[in-house]
């Protein structure tokens, strides 16, 4: 198994102009964050959890020729807008793409994304099948996967673990029964969004504390906002077995 992080941050706090903080400025490449996604690939099969905004330029850098599946973990835009972009692999695979998702989240998609779904079918639309998860294990492209449910605020988020890789984006809350979800893994994702406390996602001392209590051999934080600050100077903060990820970072299992 293979993880590539497509993506690891967020236009949460980033203004529409353009921006000269030390992070927007940055020459450093790990400092050029698109929004939040990973690959996960296992005997030449293919999946992505989330497709935001980003998708189609994620998906051209990694030059993957067919995709399975995607797993969606809510339905905010900067998860979900790079849906249309399936197309491609539809073109390519002459197959929809299958969908997993929570009911709430195939609503949004069947609303926001109407045109994919009206009969008669459109020439060109995207191609979906669409299937309903909740918090029950289930297996895709030879992969066991346990959805971990958590919470954005109050809205209810999954997070997956996929063997020994647990990943977690959009939290800031996660309860005791599914915390013992991921107790035991090798690698744990985490967001991190900045330092000073939000309504909805894990600052920087959060994500810390809990990779404390679940204890992972190696923890990397992601859904990072310009705000934390440079990927140089966060990483030489955090202890040694935690790192923060970066757009284009591969784990092999």
């Amino acid at each position: 198994m293979k993880i590539e992080f497509l993506g690891t941050g967020t236009s949460q706090g980033v203004p529409i102009i353009a921006c000269k903080c030390e992070v927007c400025s940055s020459v450093n490449p790990k400092d050029k964050r698109l929004r939040t996604s990973i690959l996960v690939s296992h005997n030449n099969q293919h999946l992505v959890v989330d497709c935001g905004p980003d998708f189609r330029a994620q998906m051209l850098r990694t030059e993957i020729e067919s995709l399975e599946a995607i797993l969606f973990t809510h339905a905010h835009r900067d998860h979900m807008a790079g849906l249309d972009d399936i197309r491609g692999f539809n073109f390519a695979m002459k197959k929809s793409v299958d969908i997993y998702c929570e009911p709430r989240v195939e609503k949004a998609i069947r609303r926001e994304f109407f045109y994919a779904f009206e009969e008669p079918k459109y020439p060109g639309v995207p191609e979906m099948n669409m299937h309903s998860i909740g918090l029950e294990p289930f297996e895709l492209i030879g992969i066991p996967i346990i959805p971990i449910q958590v919470f954005h605020h109050k809205l209810p988020v999954l997070g997956f673990r996929f063997n020994d890789f647990v990943y977690i984006t959009d939290a800031n809350r996660i309860e005791p029964q599914e915390i013992e979800k991921m107790k035991g893994c090798k690698v744990l994702v985490l967001n991190a969004l900045r330092r000073e406390p939000h309504i909805s996602h894990f600052t920087l001392a959060e994500a810390i504390s809990l990779v404390d209590v679940i204890k992972p051999e190696v923890a990397y934080f992601t859904h990072i906002s310009h705000q934390l600050g440079t990927h140089q100077a966060v990483e030489s903060e955090l202890p040694s077995h935690i790192h923060l990820a970066y757009d284009g970072l591969i784990l092999d299992f």
